[in-house]
């Protein structure tokens, strides 16, 4: 622990962030290329199976050493680790990092189970290093607006909070239609989103009954453990008397690429999100008095990195072990209710 003693030492000295980055494909470039863009980390390494991700990561980060994977990375004197790989792995992965004295920023889901992200968090805890998860809508400046509003009580008493994820297209990496790899379908993908933003609007009530449909090609799932969700509805009731409802899907037929909503319902008003023309990142936030509306945000808004941006800048500052990780494992045993388990 010498060496991460060091290393935060030299953080709080205001010392740029030495980052290895596991895992460089589409999504885990893009957090870096952000956070290099704000100036908020060093890129000293990189890892990937796949030589055309290596190739592109070196194309934003030439300087980065290229390595085998985590082994390598944690031989390194790294401040910080962004993981970006296959569901399955993320737990032990961020859990040998944290061992290793070395702040997280992991691809959600943290881990297939409550019990995994649990596990997670009490090694972040032990470490007293900052873990974070790339919960990336929390940061879109239109939810920003909505829980804004309803902290200071523009809603009144919210008691209805609508959710919708329907992605047309689904993953295209095989894994994710493995349950024992991915922890789930649809639910896991996209719910994990939903119920975040609920409960981190809402302040983190408790969740009290949890009700819920899976559906696969059309069919309910039941029992089935050896298949994915394509489809799923839920209600979940929490302790502060809301009502929340969600459904999320894979390849439905929806008439546009995605349809993406958080609609919040009080005795004052409401507000809500929703995507653009099926956009996956173009997003309006509205606030509704009765048959009037208010805008509260429209595009462009460049939201994507922003969750690892805040994650590097906090780490910057010499930031440890954070409470609100514990939120993590809230959203996690929420999942956990909607698959039965």
């Amino acid at each position: 622990m010498e060496a991460s003693t060091e290393a935060t030492s030299a953080l709080t000295h205001s010392r740029t962030p030495a980052l290895g980055f596991l895992g460089v494909g589409w999504i885990g470039r893009n957090r870096m290329e952000a956070i290099v863009k704000a100036g908020l980390g060093r890129v000293a390494a990189v890892a990937d199976t796949s030589p055309e991700m290596i190739a592109a990561a070196k194309e934003s980060a030439p300087d980065a050493e290229v390595v085998d994977g985590l082994d390598a990375l944690l031989a390194m004197d790294l401040d910080g680790i962004v993981i970006a790989t296959p569901s399955a792995m993320h737990a032990e992965q961020s859990i040998r990092a944290l061992n290793a004295g070395v702040a997280v920023f992991c691809q959600k889901p943290l881990g297939r189970t409550a019990d995994e992200v649990r596990a997670v968090v009490d090694a972040a805890r032990v470490a007293d290093r900052l873990l974070a998860v790339d919960l990336s809508y929390r940061f879109t400046e239109g939810m920003r607006a909505i829980r804004e509003r309803i902290g200071r009580g523009e809603l009144g008493r919210v008691y209805a909070v609508d959710l919708v994820f329907h992605n047309a297209y689904g993953p295209d990496k095989p894994w994710f239609y493995d349950p024992a790899l991915s922890g789930g379908g649809c639910v896991m993908d996209l719910g994990v989103h939903l119920v975040d933003l609920a409960l981190w609007t809402l302040g983190f009530p408790a969740a009290e009954n949890v009700r819920s449909r899976l559906f696969a090609g059309g069919e309910p799932l039941g029992a089935a453990a050896d298949r994915c969700e394509d489809y799923a509805s839920a209600t979940v009731d929490l302790a502060d008397g809301t009502t929340v409802q969600l459904a999320c899907s894979w390849k439905l037929s929806a008439g546009q690429d995605a349809v993406i909503g958080a609609s919040f319902y009080g005795t004052g008003g409401g507000a809500a999100l929703r995507n653009v023309n099926g956009s996956f990142y173009d997003f309006t936030a509205e606030a509704y008095h009765g048959t009037s509306r208010d805008t509260l945000a429209t595009p462009p808004d460049e939201w994507g990195g922003r969750a690892a941006v805040d994650w590097a800048r906090r780490l910057s500052e010499g930031a440890r072990f954070d409470a609100e990780a514990e939120r993590l494992v809230d959203v996690a045993a929420v999942l956990d209710r909607i698959y039965g388990r």
